[in-house]
């Protein structure tokens, strides 16, 4: 440890080999702070080994090979048992509930921050950093999550669960940057490739499509879930599907059934494997249940807020009524459209995350209606 620069300056940052992480190790550098970098070595697909007999994924040994020109310390944790356990796992499950889960929200509080901070102890470490587009702001000793300025990356909505404890010791250097800022900070330190690498926007342990994932995960269950119907709002069987883990509500495309109109996913019940088809009016939602909900500071049933219903949709002006046991009814002003049980439902007023929740089964809205 650089013990001139002292605890206070020695910051543990998440290194995925990417411009954005590569990015928060030259600026925190440039701020004087004592830089420890750590990859974590989740989940392997092929493309992470283009060389043969590469032992370590490619992330990996650019996160090092960055570490060494910058003259920082580096370590890799392989945690692809736990990954496994914790994340995967939990994806699965929700599928075969009928779901539409957000791994990344899971992740991000259950594994990646509490690898983080154990990492910063073992290290010496007061700080972790990331490259998330978000911000963490201070009020009355309390700390909460702002979005990131950018608005085309602010990833405030996978972050919503992370508390106290994450968000006390976490920095977020390119929260008050915009994206192509970053790309021309990198560029101007001389690492062209990293600006020129594609990124993934997708979930990181997922090749080409989730279904894919599923069957290559759960290999008994195409013949598992095989031959459900779709029906109609009369409950009336219209055709065969391939299995209700293999849709979303929502879904357009691929349902591979012809009714002579635009047919969409309206719901899916995993307990008799049938998905009710209807038209896309029949999507929208004045209401909305949720559960899980995690609001430190309550509302009051009047206070208008907004609400972001899945990552890439707007957030919607809305309502929020606690009920019981962790749920709440979301009224919004307006009518949202696909609510989709299984996603983060988040809260905002204005930049500022008042809390979050999960969208629960809309089948028991009435009951608490």
């Amino acid at each position: 440890m650089n013990e001139s620069k002292g605890l206070d300056k020695r910051v543990l940052v998440g290194m995925s080999g990417g411009v954005d992480s590569s990015a928060v190790c030259m600026l925190l550098q440039e701020q004087g702070y004592d830089v420890v970098g750590v990859t974590l070595r989740m989940w392997d697909l092929p493309k992470h080994f283009p060389h043969s007999g590469q032992m370590e994924p490619v992330h990996v040994l650019e996160a090092r090979t960055l570490a060494e020109k910058l003259g920082i310390e580096h370590h890799s944790m392989d945690v692809r048992s736990d990954f496994r356990q914790t994340v995967i796992q939990d994806f699965i499950e929700e599928y075969m509930q009928g779901r539409t889960p957000n791994p990344c929200v899971m992740c991000n509080l259950y594994f990646k921050w509490r690898y983080l901070l154990e990492a910063a102890d073992r290290y010496g470490c007061k700080w972790v950093a990331t490259g998330h587009y978000a911000r963490i702001g201070k009020e009355n000793d309390m700390f909460y999550l702002l979005k990131g300025i950018d608005p085309l990356k602010d990833q405030s909505y996978f972050l919503w669960r992370l508390g106290q404890k994450e968000l006390s010791r976490t920095l977020f250097p390119l929260g008050e940057m915009k994206k192509e800022d970053i790309k021309k900070y990198v560029l101007s330190k001389g690492f062209k490739e990293k600006v020129e690498k594609k990124e993934s926007m997708e979930v990181c342990f997922i090749e080409d499509d989730y279904r894919e994932f599923l069957k290559q995960e759960v290999p008994e269950l195409p013949e598992k879930v095989n031959g459900g119907f779709f029906v109609d709002k009369e409950g009336r069987k219209i055709g065969r599907h391939k299995g209700f883990p293999f849709y979303t509500v929502g879904q357009r495309k691929g349902l591979e059934i012809a009714l002579g109109h635009p047919a969409y996913v309206i719901k899916i019940n995993a307990r008799k494997n049938t998905i009710r088809l209807g038209d896309k009016s029949e999507l929208l939602a004045k209401e909305m249940l949720v559960r899980d909900v995690l609001l430190p500071i309550p509302l009051s049933p009047e206070e208008e807020i907004s609400v972001r219903i899945r990552y890439r949709s707007a957030a919607l002006p809305a309502t929020l009524r606690s009920v019981v046991e962790g749920r709440a009814i979301v009224r919004f002003c307006d009518e949202a459209s696909a609510v989709t049980p299984g996603q983060s439902a988040v809260f905002y007023r204005g930049d500022r995350v008042l809390g979050g929740s999960i969208i629960d089964d809309q089948r028991y809205l009435k009951k608490y209606i």
